[in-house]
């Protein structure tokens, strides 16, 4: 991995090919459908081509996808095909799977793989997304081509030594091959490359590695992450806080207190509760009560580093509303942001918990604050340079989100793993992991503030603070535009050049760029994984990405890709 994160896959900026739906969001609903379909009509492989066109329609029907539901037939039978195939192929052993890639998710001007009889070897230099798929799926067992339709993979299939294929390909190949795996009832998982045409596909990566590790052994495809994080945020009512935390008494609490159960995101809590619940025997059982003192914990924490950043930072408001300093005063903000700190190391404590696991929780706690001081130290001490503020190298900005956004994560998964009984050694694995996913975390915000993300913000990249984009258009800028980009990195912008920034980002190729690497990041997070030996808890993490990054980009493809067929390959 190189310093900004930047691995294989490059975005495509084409649009979505006719068949497939065009968002992230809607794909998932299509999935959602097909699974549910699968489910109620206990639909068991090998289906019939006309059943399988009668599921799909009923599932793109469900999907709520309107009028365009029929131009999604494709998609949807694909979907519906994978999930009746799903049980089967998880219970096949890792060793008697095979992992089927076309050659052009690779790098054609940086690839170093050569050609033989079976395919494509892969070069294991890194240059694209082959080698990490290779890499994982060869540790879990898996019999790994790049050689899509070859007559090798035919001869491997008809040997009898694959009982399970996962194949990625595009979506006109993969409806020619269905009355092949019709005929031979071999279980298998396809995912549709996003677009055609030989040049600058895609395909959602999460799809991918979700195919790669399914397993009988992680009963997390029954976890619902959707009512875990209902029930979280069931936390965090007054009622619920205040059994948790007691009355609130004074004014420094009931700000406090409203502080909780305001508005927010509640991620980290949520990843708390979700490592918590992977780590049980039966991750379906209801949440106890006493691990909402360990989910207020974490939202304590959260709580206050926002209050002491809304007033680092001068913001006059979030969430919409104003912030608490703009409210009350910046003395009392600092009050009420110590106060929560406390709170945090309070709830922790009061714990039914072992005396060593407590303060293993609360050391814990400690070292992700004493981090995350440190890195928003960072940032201050270059905001507030007494020779000006310089501009930032990328890699000077990825930094500075890993000090200050990594820490919080690895404190939520951290608490949650040993609020379950996890020993120290899934630390490290955890730390890896939530180091990937704060800097995608960021970078994701960065590209909305910039503009330039499906979320975008106002187009106005914040002066007061470290910008990737702002740090990448530095980078290739020239002339009047890297004078304007000058200007912004000083805090001396003005409306006319905040109007611009935007326009001349997206000109300097800065948000293909951000897309790569912010997939390159969610990358690094599933590979952290690798080390994971709970099935439980490698798949809730695995899950847990996507729902974090449902509008995240998907993972690109070279520029090759139809022309085996084309020539019958």
């Amino acid at each position: 991995m190189s310093e900004l994160g930047q691995v294989a896959g490059m975005r495509s900026s084409r649009a979505v090919q006719e068949g497939v739906p065009a968002t992230k969001e809607q794909r998932e609903r299509v999935l959602a459908a097909a699974r549910e379909r699968v489910r109620e009509g206990r639909l068991v492989g090998p289906l019939t081509l006309e059943e399988l066109r009668r599921e799909a329609g009923a599932a793109a029907r469900a999907a709520g996808l309107g009028g365009s539901a029929e131009r999604y037939l494709p998609f949807a039978a694909v979907a519906v095909n994978n999930e009746v195939w799903r049980e089967r192929l998880a219970a096949a052993p890792y060793e008697r799977r095979l992992l089927l890639l076309p050659k052009c998710l690779r790098d054609p001007r940086r690839c170093r793989g050569r050609t033989d009889a079976f395919g494509l070897v892969c070069g294991r230099c890194g240059a694209c997304i082959i080698d990490d798929l290779h890499e994982e799926a060869e540790q879990l067992g898996y019999v790994v081509m790049v050689a899509e339709g070859s007559p090798a993979v035919t001869a491997l299939i008809e040997s009898g030594q694959v009982e399970a294929v996962i194949g990625v390909s595009c979506l006109g190949v993969l409806e020619r091959v269905f009355g092949y795996m019709e005929a031979a009832a071999i279980p298998g998982m396809a995912i549709p490359l996003l677009q055609d045409g030989c040049a600058n596909t895609s395909v959602d990566l999460d799809w991918v590695w979700d195919a790669l590790h399914a397993t009988t052994e992680d009963a997390t495809g029954r976890l619902d992450l959707e009512a875990l994080r209902v029930e979280v945020e069931g936390f965090f009512t007054e009622a619920a806080l205040e059994r948790a935390m007691g009355r609130a008494a004074s004014e420094t609490e009931r700000l406090a207190r409203g502080r909780l159960t305001g508005p927010g995101k509640r991620w980290r809590p949520f990843l708390t509760a979700c490592v918590y619940q992977a780590l049980q025997e039966e991750v379906s059982r209801p949440l106890p009560e006493e691990l909402g003192k360990v989910a207020a914990a974490v939202e304590c924490f959260h709580k206050a580093s926002l209050i002491h950043d809304d007033i680092e930072d001068g913001d006059a408001a979030r969430y919409g509303a104003p912030t608490l300093h703009e409210q009350h005063g910046v003395a009392v903000a600092l009050n009420v942001g110590d106060f929560l700190l406390g709170e945090g190391y309070r709830l922790l404590g009061e714990l039914g918990a072992a005396a060593g696991r407590r303060a293993a929780l609360a050391a814990t706690a400690a070292a992700g604050h004493r981090a995350l001081c440190l890195g928003q130290g960072a940032e201050l001490c270059w905001r507030c340079a007494r020779s000006g503020r310089r501009v930032l190298r990328p890699g000077e900005v990825i930094e500075i989100f890993e000090q200050k956004t990594a820490p919080a994560f690895e404190v939520a998964l951290r608490l949650g793993a040993l609020y379950a009984g996890a020993d120290e050694e899934l630390g490290e694995t955890l730390k890896a992991y939530s180091r990937a996913l704060g800097v995608a975390y960021q970078i994701q915000d960065d590209l909305a503030d910039s503009g330039l993300g499906e979320k975008a913000g106002d187009g106005q990249a914040d002066e007061g603070r470290p910008s990737l984009m702002a740090a990448l258009g530095y980078e290739r800028a020239g002339g009047e535009e890297r004078g304007l980009l000058e200007r912004v990195w000083a805090g001396r912008a003005s409306e006319g050049d905040r109007e611009r920034l935007r326009e001349v980002l997206r000109g300097l190729g800065v948000e293909e760029s951000g897309r790569e690497m912010l997939g390159g990041y969610k990358n690094e997070a599933i590979r952290a994984l690798g080390q994971v030996r709970n099935p439980h808890l490698k798949g809730v993490l695995r899950r847990v990405l996507g729902k974090i990054f449902r509008e995240g980009p998907a993972m690109g493809c070279c520029d090759e890709h139809t022309r085996g067929h084309a020539e019958g390959g």
